[in-house]
Order: C-alpha cells, then sequence, then structure tokens
C-alpha cells in the first residue's frame, strides 16, 4: 500500500464535474415532521391503495384491510376448499394432542388446550394475512406462562386463581399485541434478532424436554424452577419413585414419533405420517391403558374432560393487586415471544409462495384473536412452526384452513373428549418432547459461528440463561446484548483509509482491496455511520489517530508530507448538533497541524445542518465535493501548483468555480 507506484489520475481541473455540492431547499418544519413520521411508522406506504378512491371503495378497502378475508373470500373456489379441507382435518389431528399437551406444560387444564385451539383460529382466519400460518398453543408460551406465573401463585393449591390469572395474561399480551400493531411499532419485536430466537428456542426447547422427564418417569413432585441443575436435582433425587412401566412406555412412544419424524423428512410428500403420529399416539396410548389397566399400575392419565364449548371467561380476569403486575409482565413478555414466532413463521412460508404479508397487520391479527380468547377461556396462541409447516405442506391454499381445524376441534369438545380419558400423560410428555427436538437447531449455531463471532456470542448467552438461569433472565440477557451490540454500532462506527485503485478514480478501503495505493500528501478517511453525540468523542479520537499514525508511516518512509485530510461522507446519513461541535474541533486540529480538511459528498441531511451552524463557511464551501476522486484531483492541484503547507487559509484557486 505504499505510494512510490502512485498514478495521478488523467482527470484535471478542467475535466472535473462543475456542479457544487447542494444545499437543500429550505423545508417547513410541519412537513419534515410528517416525511419523518412517515418514514419511521409508514414505511411501506399502507394508504397508497385508498389514494384517488372514491368514499365507498375506500369503505371496501378498509375492510378488506383489516379483514383480509372480504378480499380473498370473494375469489374463494371449490379447489381451494378441497385443499384447505385437507389441510385443516390434517393440522386438527396435530393441534389436538399437542393443545393438551402444551396445556398441562403451562399448568392449565387440558381442556383449556381444545379451547385455545377452537376460537382463536376463527378470529385469525378473518383478520390475518398469511395463507399458510396454523393457530395453536406453543410449548416456549406454555413454558413462559408456567414459569412467570407460577413464581406468584401455585398452580396446584390455587388452580383457580392461577386459571384466571392466564386469562388475564393471555388479554395483556392480545392488547399489548394488538397496540404494536395499530401503533405501528412493529420495530420493537426487530430487537429480537435470529440469533436470539435461535438460542432462546434452544434453550427452551432443553428446558422443556428435561421438565417432561416428570411424565415419562411417572413422578408424583417435581420442581417448579425451570433451570438444569434444578430440574435435574429433583428427577436424581427421586430414583426410588422411577415408575420403569412409565419409562418403557415414554420411551416406545418417544421413538415411535421421532421416526415416523425422520421419515417424513426424507420423504416430503409423507408428510401427513408425522403429522398423524401424535394422534395416533394418543389413540394407541388410550387404547393400550384401557385395555391393560395401566393406571392402577402407576400410570397417570388425563382423567374427565369436560364436555362442551369454550365457556365465556370475561368474567373471571384479575385487575386487583398485587397480581395484576404479574399478570401484565406475563402478558407482555408472552405476547413478543408469541409475536416474533407468529410473524418469523408467517413471513417464512409466505417467500416460499411469492405473496406479502403486513407485519402490523399479523400484530392485530394476533393480539385480537388472543383478546378474544382470553374472553373464551383460551390462554395465549400464536403460528407454531410445526403446525404451519404440515398446514403448507398439506396444501392450503388459504386461511380457510383454519377454520376447517376448528370446526373439527369443536367437534371434538362436543362429542369426543370421554375417549380422552385414558390418554396416559407419558404419551403428552412424549409428544411434547418429540416437537422440542425440532427447535434445537443446532446448524443454525453453527451457522452463526462461522459467519458472525458476536451474533453466535449473543445465541449461546440466551441459551446458556435460559438453561441455567430462567426463561425470563435468558430472554432479558440475550435481548440486553443484542441492544448492546446495537449501541456499539452507533457509538463505535467503522472508520476506514482509503486508496486509489489502479488506473481509476475510484477510491476505496485499503485493508478490502489490498492494490489500493495511498496517494502522498493526501489522507483519505471514510466515516461509515451517521454522526450522533454518542460517537463524536470516539471519531475525534479516532480521526485524530488516523493522522497520527498516517505521519508516522509518511516520516518511516521518508515520503512527502502530509497535507490534506478528506473525509468522505457517503455513509453519513445524518448528523446532530454535537456532530457539528465534532467537525469545527476536527477543523482546528488540523488547522493547528498546518493540514486542510476537505469533505466529499455530504448528504443532504447533513449539508442542510451544516449550512444553518454555519460550519460550511468555516471549512469552506471550496473545500466540500461531490466525489472522493474530485477531492483528490483538487488537492493534487494545489500541491502541485503551490507551496506546501497549504494552511487554513488557502483557497485552490482554480477551483472556485467548480
Amino acid at each position: 500500500m505504499g505510494n512510490a507506484d502512485y498514478v495521478y489520475p488523467s482527470t484535471n481541473v478542467e475535466g472535473q464535474s462543475p456542479h457544487r455540492v447542494a444545499i437543500p431547499p429550505p423545508q417547513p418544519f410541519v412537513k419534515t415532521l410528517k416525511n419523518s413520521l412517515k418514514e419511521t411508522f409508514f414505511p411501506d406506504d399502507p394508504l397508497r391503495q385508498f389514494k384517488n378512491q372514491p368514499a365507498s371503495r375506500k369503505l371496501v378497502l378498509g375492510l378488506q384491510y383489516f379483514f383480509p378475508i372480504f378480499e380473498w373470500g370473494p375469489r374463494y373456489t371449490l379447489d381451494f376448499l378441497k385443499s384447505d379441507l385437507i389441510s385443516g382435518i390434517t393440522i386438527a389431528s396435530l393441534a389436538i394432542p399437542q393443545g393438551i399437551s402444551y396445556a398441562k406444560l403451562a399448568n392449565l387444564p387440558p381442556i383449556l388446550g381444545l379451547y385455545s385451539s377452537f376460537i382463536p383460529p376463527l378470529v385469525y382466519a378473518m383478520m390475518g394475512s398469511s395463507r399458510d400460518l396454523a393457530v395453536g398453543t406453543v410449548a416456549v408460551a406454555s413454558l413462559l406462562t408456567a414459569s412467570m406465573l407460577g413464581a406468584e401463585v401455585n398452580a396446584m393449591e390455587n388452580p383457580t386463581l392461577y386459571l384466571h390469572l392466564a386469562f388475564t395474561a393471555t388479554l395483556f399480551a392480545g392488547v399489548f399485541q394488538a397496540s404494536l400493531g395499530f401503533l405501528r411499532l412493529g420495530f420493537i419485536v426487530d430487537f429480537l434478532s435470529h440469533a436470539t430466537i435461535v438460542g432462546f428456542m434452544a434453550g427452551a426447547a432443553t428446558v422443556v424436554c428435561l421438565q417432561q422427564l416428570k411424565g415419562i418417569l411417572g413422578l408424583n413432585h417435581f420442581t417448579h424452577e425451570t433451570d438444569v441443575v434444578s430440574v435435574l436435582r429433583s428427577v436424581f433425587s427421586q430414583t426410588h419413585e422411577w415408575r420403569w412401566e412409565s419409562g418403557v412406555l415414554g420411551c416406545l412412544f418417544l421413538f415411535f414419533l421421532l421416526v415416523t419424524k425422520y421419515f417424513s423428512k426424507k420423504k416430503p410428500k409423507f408428510f401427513w405420517i408425522s403429522a398423524m403420529a401424535p394422534l395416533t399416539s394418543v389413540i394407541l396410548g388410550s387404547v393400550l391403558v384401557y385395555v391393560t389397566h395401566a393406571e392402577k399400575h402407576g400410570v397417570e392419565v388425563i382423567g374427565k374432560l369436560k364436555k362442551g364449548l369454550n365457556p365465556l371467561s370475561f368474567g373471571d380476569l384479575v385487575f386487583v393487586s398485587p397480581y395484576l403486575s404479574t399478570a401484565f409482565k406475563t402478558g407482555v413478555i408472552t405476547g413478543v415471544i408469541a409475536l416474533a414466532e407468529g410473524i418469523a413463521v408467517g413471513r417464512s412460508f409466505s417467500m416460499f409462495k411469492n405473496y406479502h404479508i403486513d407485519g402490523n397487520k399479523e400484530m392485530i391479527a394476533i393480539g385480537m384473536m388472543n383478546i378474544a380468547g382470553s374472553c373464551t377461556s383460551c390462554y395465549l396462541t400464536t403460528g407454531p412452526f410445526s403446525k404451519s409447516a404440515v398446514n403448507y405442506n398439506a396444501g392450503c391454499k388459504t386461511a380457510m384452513s383454519n377454520v376447517v381445524m376448528a370446526i373439527a376441534v369443536m367437534f371434538t369438545l362436543l362429542f369426543l373428549t370421554p375417549l380422552f380419558h385414558y390418554t396416559p400423560l407419558v404419551v403428552l410428555s412424549a409428544i411434547i418432547i418429540a416437537a422440542m427436538l425440532g427447535l434445537i437447531d443446532y446448524e443454525a449455531a453453527i451457522h452463526l459461528w462461522k459467519v458472525d463471532k458476536f451474533d453466535f456470542v449473543v445465541c449461546m448467552s440466551a441459551y446458556i440463561g435460559v438453561v441455567f438461569v430462567s426463561v425470563e433472565i435468558g430472554l432479558v440477557l440475550a435481548v440486553a446484548i443484542s441492544v448492546i451490540r446495537v449501541l456499539l454500532f452507533v457509538a463505535r462506527p467503522r472508520t476506514f483509509v482509503q486508496g486509489n485503485l489502479p488506473n481509476s478514480m475510484v477510491y476505496r478501503n485499503v485493508e478490502q482491496y489490498t492494490n489500493a495505493i495511498n496517494v502522498p500528501g493526501i489522507l483519505i478517511l471514510e466515516i461509515d455511520a451517521p454522526i450522533y453525540f454518542a460517537n463524536i468523542n470516539y471519531l475525534r479520537e479516532r480521526i485524530t489517530r488516523w493522522i497520527n499514525d498516517e505521519e508516522d508511516r509518511i516520516k518511516s518512509a521518508g515520503e512527502s508530507s502530509l497535507q490534506y485530510v478528506i473525509l468522505d461522507m457517503t455513509a453519513v446519513g445524518n448528523i446532530d448538533t454535537s456532530g457539528i461541535s465534532m467537525f469545527e474541533e476536527v477543523k482546528k486540529l488540523v488547522d493547528r497541524r498546518g493540514l486542510q480538511l476537505v469533505l466529499a459528498n455530504p448528504g443532504s441531511e447533513v449539508m442542510k445542518k451544516m449550512n444553518k451552524s454555519e460550519l460550511i463557511e468555516k471549512i469552506g464551501q471550496e473545500w466540500i465535493y461531490l466525489t472522493v476522486a474530485e477531492a483528490v484531483a483538487a488537492c493534487n492541484f494545489m500541491l502541485h501548483s503551490t507551496k506546501p503547507n497549504p494552511g487554513k487559509d488557502q483557497e485552490p484557486a482554480a477551483w472556485n468555480n467548480v
């Protein structure tokens, strides 16, 4: 990267662009504020479709926006119904056993798992924009509910209060989710990065699997803690209570579920085999227990399930202290997790089918279905990946598959619940473990390690926090590290030295392009971030260090002295008043050293604020250029037409008209 072989660009002063860096015309404050709010909250311009439309058409479009069923419903065909019918029945066969299992995981009555697979899917079918999302309960939210509510109320000692708190938490989750959508604040969920979700989901899956040892081993007493140490201590401190009958039955059904899942993964056209496996396990387990009377030999069963549709529960909501804060905190945290999973799943499958889903509309739909669910004896629901994958593979065409599933669940609630009396809990544990193992995405963790070590640290922090401390601490830790990383991006922006690519007018990072050549007498620095109060001290110190390093390099190499410092401002999208002050300090610094500060390609926001603060006059309009190439050409012209050390009062006279 030396400059001995540097060849000056052939373009001279007369060949340069005759354009100056423009100062944008002033705009009224109201217009500027309006544009800023629009870019912040409406980047997708959802109101575009309403422009230049009559009032009647706007009403129709408004209904279609909040209730997409009015958009795809009129175009619904018999062929679509055939596909959705197959998909709906298939996911119902998965939703029924999973719903019962996850309700037990949340320490709630098993019937709530069926209730939660009836009303919420109907609401989502009307309001959701995803064609593939299959609504239902999820293991991670169930675990969080059990962990957070269990810390305040013991589900065994006070089951009624615990149940009512679960309804209240679901209401708060729904209100929070819908509010994010209505207020266009969906970007808040983006703080749950991909690395955070991978680690959190894997940690939660590990904890859930370990907790299912209670059901597999037939234990009656078990810890309410979620960390791995407490769980393992609880398991191995009760070895004398292990039930070999329950253990054998659990291992057999777990093996069956894993084999069917592996087979369906290898042969995707047989997806229905793994989808039907949980319900098949429930039926086989129930028959086996009924025939052998295994419930009398240590194998616990579900027992009686209440027949009938969801009873209303809005009168059971708890809004009194000290339980209100617990319900609110549980609702918000589980609501965020449910949103992140549901929207991520919906977007994934929409990419496969080349259609778009609106994240804010999805938040409204998911929130409204949880609000409706909280009033009809349901707990938190979202769009789980496993069920949605089955829905997608079954060939669903619209959200009508959720309606078909809800009808199947309704039929079960009305007529079939007595058949689940002999369903062994060990089968439910096996179903949960088989589902959770799919959430431990070790391949994604390996990919994070290869691509971005910091993301891997975030992922492992979430995993270790969940597994060894608690689910809540793991989530908070991972989000905190992600936020710290965002702050580091802002507070420690990258700066680079640029050099000239041989036989070109292009200037690039000398670390990325090893053949880039330093320009004699000129230091070109690129600032790769907006300049705010959070990073001005770092940038001032870093620019000073670059200047010191360049002067040391020039001195050791015996080259011509440094005369100009060019700052490439292309990536500086904005600047605040602290940044303006920093530039004034840098200007004084380079002046004291007998150097000249030159700016290249500052953006419109930067130029506007520099003009208002009179920084342009202090730097000199003649030292602000459209491109780095023009700035270098001007500096070279001065180097070869004037004496060294241009000083702060020198101007490139030949360039006054550029």
